[in-house]
């Protein structure tokens, strides 16, 4: 958790219906790779930390006996309740609203502990601490990310590139010059040095795994919209009465960019680090 942010139940509020438009998904073969180097089988329980509309959970759902997925916005467990029914996997998954510093809540023990995304908004040691014990011997908790350090070109794909760079400056003039966050501001950003937490927990590793991106991707304005809305540092409420100036601003600056209301883009790696619970290993408790 950043030094200075506290966490408020506003953070992502009105976010959950862009999400699945909005994001763009993880990497082809990230369900082959989690398989493999996890040993998944179909058997074993799952619990999504932070599961939003429960994006990376249902896409593992059938390789394991049960999921559960914890999210505090009830939004979010929202769309991942409709989206498990519409897939037809409401009997064997579970939606829970509630932070991860309220782990342990019940929940049973698990095999796999799953992170996408989510970890840097959480009290870290306490939830690796909650985690580690939730996990039975040997199991593992998965951090995953798109990965950061890759340049993505647009070279010979059909149409313009997103003008990300634009849209965060649309952003920060409707919203001001610091990184929104719920009702507080992140002017340092999010934490990183998700390492030194884990290990401070008693997890050994991590292995990392790479799953190539790199494949090209066709989106429309709207799609871009709703990614912007998708983010905690734009949220729909944090524009409040002026929202329908700043939608109508970034759809302008989106005609500007791609009158076809087409745009390219290369589809992100994704990031692994496997964290296991060695049952030799003590389990340490986080100082304060």
């Amino acid at each position: 958790m950043a030094a200075g942010w506290e966490w408020d139940d506003t953070l992502f509020s009105g976010t959950a219906t862009y999400y699945r438009r909005g994001r763009l998904p993880y990497a082809p073969g990230l369900t082959e790779v989690l398989a493999e180097v996890l040993r998944l089988d179909g058997r074993g329980r799952l619990i999504d930390v932070g599961c939003g509309p429960g994006t990376l959970g249902l896409s593992l759902a059938h390789l394991f006996n049960e999921i559960v997925g914890v999210d505090p916005d009830a939004g979010m467990i929202a769309e991942a309740t409709r989206e498990a029914a519409e897939r037809g996997v409401t009997e064997k998954t579970q939606w829970v609203q509630a932070r991860a510093e309220d782990l342990p809540a019940g929940l049973g023990t698990f095999t796999v502990a799953a992170f996408g995304q989510s970890f840097h908004w959480m009290d870290r040691d306490l939830v690796a601490a909650s985690t580690r014990e939730m996990l039975q011997p040997g199991g593992a908790l998965v951090h995953i990310s798109d990965l950061k350090t890759e340049t993505r070109t647009v070279d010979g794909l059909p149409y313009p590139a997103a003008p990300y760079a634009a849209i965060d400056e649309l952003v920060r003039h409707h919203l001001g010059p610091v990184r929104r966050a719920g009702r507080s501001l992140l002017p340092q950003g999010t934490p990183g040095g998700e390492a030194a937490v884990l290990a401070r927990a008693g997890f050994t590793g991590p292995e990392r795994h790479v799953v190539p991106g790199g494949q090209p991707l066709e989106r429309t304005a709207d799609d871009l919209v709703a990614g912007v809305f998708s983010m905690s540092f734009s949220a729909p409420h944090l524009f409040g009465t002026r929202r329908d100036d700043f939608e109508s601003d970034l759809h302008r600056l989106l005609r500007e960019a791609s009158p076809s209301g087409q745009f390219s883009e290369r589809q992100p790696s994704t990031e692994v680090f496997v964290w296991r619970n060695d049952p030799a290993e003590p389990a340490c408790v986080p100082t304060t």
